[in-house]
């Protein structure tokens, strides 16, 4: 269920697990056709990465706060697998840049993101699939967190069948 109007919000899951064959299989095909390619991998990981780029939490989204920062992530894929989450955050005064890698194995998992977008606030989490603690942060916007959890659960499905 999603917050709305000052209700409490409960995490939501990606909206794959209604979509039936067919329409799994058109949202497929109309990214393959978006990004220019055959491979569904590439497909997914492009859009995953367009979307977290569009939806990153940016130091000018963050009015008020005294320690603004920006805060983008990048997927990738490691080997057979394995899923990399790239995430950089930059203080907006400094220059220093802090990295941080973690390498999600896909196996065994379920590969559906549930994420979370309290009501106040201006940031939504998608959580870990392996532990569900809270594991990417973006801009609060219900349709672009549940676009990227969508893109994210079939990138996971899709390195599952590796």
């Amino acid at each position: 269920m999603v917050a709305l109007g000052g209700v409490a919000a409960t995490p939501v899951l990606a909206e794959q697990a209604q979509l039936s064959g067919e329409e799994q299989a058109r949202y497929l095909a109309e990214l393959k056709r978006l990004y220019l390619t055959k491979n569904e991998r590439t497909a997914l990981l492009a859009h995953s990465n367009a979307l977290l780029d569009t939806y990153a939490l940016t130091a000018a989204y963050q009015v008020g706060k005294t320690q603004r920062s920006d805060l983008r992530y990048q997927l990738s894929v490691a080997g057979p697998g394995e899923l990399v989450v790239r995430e950089e955050s930059r203080a907006q005064q400094g220059m220093a840049l802090a990295v941080r890698n973690q390498k999600l194995s896909v196996f065994g998992l379920d590969p559906y993101i549930h994420y979370d977008c309290p009501p106040s606030g201006i940031v939504c989490t998608l959580q870990n699939p392996a532990d569900g603690s809270p594991w990417i942060s973006v801009l609060r916007d219900h349709q672009g967190a549940a676009d990227l959890a969508k893109a994210i659960s079939f990138l996971i499905r899709n390195l599952q069948k590796s």
